[in-house]
């Protein structure tokens, strides 16, 4: 008879509930089971969503720091195609300033492309791709996405096709700041890595929706990725498709977020411990045409309790253009209110 072996002794070891120990190196059939319908789930994915995936190669003039002269930069990113007529989401920041654009599609198809707008704030773009014959994602509502959930990143970045991550939704709600200086609201973060070739690209749930843009990775850190959800993208689309950009309004001022001191807060029943203080008033802008001087901490507009910088953009939209606002602020320590005309931004600017 011969003598019992490692792994026969491995397996007959209990834990303290009783329950057998498997042996290292096996796996159980129940997990297994769970590993391949995973795995069929992320295939599946894969190949519902890459058909609509593409490259973006972009082309920019810039100018030489020495010479001064111009001289042609060559970036680009992934994006995904959202309609029959070859429309395609990307990010903003990667096809912002372009001369030219070329889209590689996942047959290996290269054609030529056109910005149909972009929006640095939200760090979205529209482009056109002129091509028959494409096949449009499925777009999917980011408000139903819970943490935890499987979500697949799909990317063709530098002509690699069908880059594809795993991973689950890490965490809703978070504020990612944009290239252009404002706070993008409602961003998925991600464990699915990303790489910069990445950004523009689907992030997409088991079914094969699309339920965000991917656009950023923190690079210090492992599994810090982030994606603009799709819900975000669909009414930027929308807007740009419409009007070529997005519409926000301004009021023309430099500002900052400061504190604001206890005894204040209390005596006025202040909602929040901090204001947005102007530091300079633009020449013939709303804000100067109202009396608003600098020094003033403005605490509230239109009701709406501004307790940063931050605040004050997300209530500047475009709704507000040409409508008569009051602004709550503190100078000194008198509160006053103040009606100004917010017009619209040519920029980023406040």
């Amino acid at each position: 008879m011969a003598p019992p072996s490692n792994l026969d002794f491995v397996s007959s070891i209990k834990d303290y509930s009783g329950t057998p120990i498997q042996a290292a190196g096996s796996i159980p059939v129940e997990d297994s089971a769970l590993l391949d319908a995973y795995s069929r789930a992320v295939i599946g994915v894969v190949e519902k969503v890459s058909p609509s995936v593409v490259n973006v190669e972009v082309h920019q003039s810039v100018a030489s720091s020495r010479s001064g002269r111009q001289r042609e930069r060559r970036g680009g990113g992934s994006g995904f195609i959202f309609t029959p007529d070859g429309l395609v989401l990307t990010n903003s920041h990667v096809v912002h300033g372009a001369t030219r654009i070329e889209v590689t599609l996942a047959d290996g198809r290269r054609v030529p492309a056109t910005t149909i707008g972009d929006d640095p704030a939200t760090d979205i773009a529209v482009i056109r791709a002129d091509a028959p014959s494409l096949v449009p994602t499925t777009l999917g509502d980011s408000q139903q996405l819970r943490v935890g959930q499987l979500v697949v990143a799909i990317g063709n970045p530098y002509g690699f096709q069908s880059t594809v991550t795993a991973g689950v939704v890490s965490a809703l709600g978070r504020s990612l700041r944009s290239y252009s200086g404002r706070l993008i609201d409602d961003v998925v973060q991600t464990d699915a890595s990303l790489n910069p070739g990445n950004s523009g690209g689907p992030l997409v749930t088991s079914d094969g929706r699309v339920v965000g843009v991917n656009t950023a990775t923190i690079l210090p850190a492992q599994g810090l990725c982030f994606a603009i959800g799709i819900n975000t993208a669909k009414f930027v689309a929308s807007r740009l498709l419409r009007d070529g950009r997005i519409r926000r309004s301004y009021i023309g001022v430099v500002a900052q977020t400061v504190p604001v001191h206890r005894r204040i807060v209390r005596f006025y029943d202040l909602p929040k411990e901090s204001g947005v203080v102007v530091l300079s008033v633009e020449e013939g802008s709303p804000a100067q045409k109202s009396g608003l001087r600098e020094g003033d901490v403005i605490v509230a507009l239109e009701g709406q309790p501004v307790a940063g910088v931050d605040d004050l953009h997300r209530l500047l939209t475009d709704a507000r253009v040409g409508v008569r606002s009051q602004v709550i602020v503190l100078r000194h320590t008198e509160k006053l209110s103040v009606d100004v005309v917010p017009e619209e931004s040519k920029d980023s600017a406040l």
